[in-house]
C-alpha cells in the first residue's frame, strides 16, 4: 500500500510540473492577447466615435469649433490609451508578489472597483487556482470595456454630441450591454441604438420616444474585426483545453491518493 501511495504521489508531482508549464503558456498567451486587444480597443473606440459623430449626431458635431473637435478627438484617443494600459496592468500585477496596488487605477479615468481590479497570484501548479485566475482576468477585461464605454459616452455628452438630458442610468445601461452577449450585432460595430422616453421638464405630457446612439464596446465585435486578436483567442482556448484535461487528471489522482491513504489508515487501526 505504501508503494501504491508513493506511485500516486509521483504521478501528482509529474502532473504539477506539466500544469506549471501550461500556466507559463497561458500567462504568455494572455499577455500577448491583451497587448493586441489594447491596440484593437483604441482603434475600435475611435471608429465608433467617428460613426457616432458623423452619422449619429452630425449636426451636433458640426456645431463644435475646430478647437473643440480637436480637443474631443484628443480626449477620445487618451481614453483608449488609458484602457489599453489597464488591460496590461492587471496581468502584470498578478504575476508579481505584493506591490502597491494603488498603481492599478491612479493615472486613469477608466477606473475599476477594488474588488475587481485586485490581482490574483495563483499557485501555478494548481489547476483550480489557475482556472479562477483566468476567469477573473476575463471579468476584468469585460469591466474595462464597460467602464471605457461609459466614460466615452460621458465625454461625448459633455462635448455636446450626445443629448445633455440623457440620464446617467441610460449611459450605464449602454455600457453594461457590452456584457450581454459575445455575438456580433448588425450595424456599425461597437455602437448601441436605444429608443428611450425622455420627459419634457416643463410639460410632462409632451414627452416622447427618442432614438439614442451610444458607444457600446463589445469584445466579440472587437475580436471579429481583428485577425491577429481572434487568432490569439483561439490559442488561449487551445491552452485551456489542455489545462482542463490535466486538471481532471490532477483531481482524479488526488482522489486516488485519499482513497489509498484511507485504506491504509483503516488497516493500521483494525484489530481482531
Amino acid at each position: 500500500m505504501a508503494r501504491a501511495i508513493e506511485r500516486i504521489e509521483q504521478d501528482i508531482a509529474a502532473l504539477k510540473e506539466a500544469i506549471r508549464a501550461i500556466a507559463v503558456e497561458l500567462q504568455t498567451a494572455y499577455a500577448s492577447y491583451l497587448a493586441t486587444l489594447g491596440l484593437a480597443v483604441r482603434k475600435q473606440l475611435i471608429l465608433a466615435s467617428y460613426h457616432l459623430c458623423t452619422q449619429g449626431y452630425p449636426e451636433n458635431f458640426l456645431h463644435l469649433s475646430l478647437n473643440q473637435r480637436q480637443q474631443l478627438q484628443q480626449a477620445i484617443r487618451k481614453l483608449g490609451q488609458l484602457a489599453a494600459e489597464q488591460l496590461l496592468i492587471y496581468i502584470n500585477k498578478s504575476e508579481e508578489t505584493g506591490g502597491d496596488e494603488e498603481n492599478v487605477t491612479s493615472s486613469s479615468s477608466v477606473t475599476l472597483d477594488k474588488s475587481i481590479s485586485e490581482p490574483l497570484t495563483p499557485d501555478t501548479s494548481n489547476p483550480i487556482e489557475l482556472a479562477t485566475w483566468q476567469q477573473k482576468l476575463e471579468e476584468v477585461t469585460q469591466e474595462i470595456l464597460k467602464k471605457l464605454s461609459h466614460d466615452a459616452n460621458l465625454l461625448l455628452q459633455k462635448a455636446g454630441i450626445l443629448p445633455k438630458k440623457l440620464p446617467e442610468p441610460i449611459l450605464a445601461a449602454a455600457a453594461a450591454a457590452s456584457e450581454a452577449s459575445a455575438e456580433v450585432m448588425p450595424g456599425p460595430p461597437n455602437l448601441l441604438n436605444l429608443v428611450i422616453e425622455i420627459e419634457n421638464e416643463q410639460q410632462l405630457e409632451d414627452s416622447g420616444l427618442t432614438q439614442i446612439m451610444a458607444i457600446n464596446l463589445r469584445l466579440g465585435e472587437i475580436e471579429f474585426a481583428d485577425v491577429t486578436l481572434s487568432s490569439e483567442r483561439r490559442q488561449i482556448r487551445n491552452i485551456l483545453v489542455q489545462l482542463n484535461k490535466l486538471g481532471r487528471e490532477y483531481q482524479k489522482k488526488h482522489r486516488e491518493k485519499a482513497i489509498a491513504e484511507a485504506e491504509a489508515a483503516w488497516r493500521s487501526s483494525w484489530f481482531e
